[in-house]
């Protein structure tokens, strides 16, 4: 029976400096088997930068790493039972968008080969910044200025920024989307009402609720007092009367106004000050 490798090679995701494993197994009739492997960046071999790949098994800990010189191991399965292994892949932290690497991995146990290939595929990252209250769109239109500069000082050299998110009620906090996270800490280092970067990073389904316009009166209900911030009631003190979610619109009746009169105006034209009770 010719050797055997078992187990999940699908196409893996990975940011700048971020890492993806690969758990597999290998079967053969023989005690010892020799094991190669072809490293290949791309989509430019020449000038990708270079990828950390290296294999471990169970017992113990690192078998081989392409910063090695030689590119075949031996390996014994004991009682010629499976044998488990992990591949891990970690990005460079200069990984531009879609770079990848094709790890193939090849069994022998001298009577045959087996082959299986990993490859990984260098992403963004959705990284979540801090900011001073109620300074977050400050912030996002410092750095969107110095991501517009960098790009119009050099056509060649790989954009650190993507995007830049300052969700409406999200309040001290500011999504950027980029590749290297590091240069990223950078771009934010003098910007003055910015913190500091969130450890870790976020995924595409948190940010996705706050990609949906949000209406202009929810967290409003009948009954609230009100502050109209713009019209010609600007300042004036209200209480919401009536809520008309389709059109956006409140009813409100003015607190201090000598005959009470309805006044109708749209959602995003009053801040709430306290709360029906």
């Amino acid at each position: 029976m010719s050797p055997s490798i078992t187990g999940e090679n699908n196409l893996q995701k990975v940011h700048a400096g971020g890492k993806v494993e690969w758990p597999f197994s290998v079967s053969a009739d023989a005690s010892e088997v020799k094991i190669s492997f072809s490293v290949i960046a791309g989509p430019d071999s020449e000038n990708a930068p270079e990828w950390n790949v290296t294999l471990y098994d169970n017992a113990n800990g690192e078998l081989w790493s392409n910063y090695r010189s030689k590119s075949e191991i031996s390996v014994d399965l004991p009682g010629r039972s499976p044998k488990e292994f992990v591949l891990e892949v970690i990005c460079p932290k200069g990984a531009r968008f879609d770079d990848n690497v094709n790890t193939e991995v090849t069994v022998d146990d001298g009577a045959g080969t087996a082959s299986m290939n990993f490859k990984a595929i260098a992403s963004q990252s959705i990284m979540v910044l801090k900011t001073q209250i109620d300074q977050e769109r400050s912030v996002a239109d410092t750095l969107y200025l110095k991501a517009v500069a960098e790009a119009q000082s050099s056509s060649t050299k790989p954009k650190d920024i993507y995007a830049i998110l300052s969700p409406a009620g999200l309040r001290g906090y500011v999504f950027v989307e980029g590749m290297n996270t590091d240069r990223l800490r950078e771009k934010t280092r003098d910007i003055k009402k910015a913190r500091s970067f969130i450890d870790g990073e976020t995924d595409i389904e948190e940010v996705g609720p706050y990609l949906v316009p949000m209406s202009a009166v929810v967290g409003i209900v009948e009954g609230d007092i009100v502050e109209l911030v713009n019209g010609p009631f600007k300042g004036e003190k209200a209480r919401v009367q009536q809520i008309d979610p389709a059109k956006e619109e409140i009813t409100v009746e003015l607190i201090e106004a000598m005959v009470p009169i309805p006044v109708t105006v749209k959602g995003d034209s009053v801040r709430v000050i306290e709360k029906e009770r």
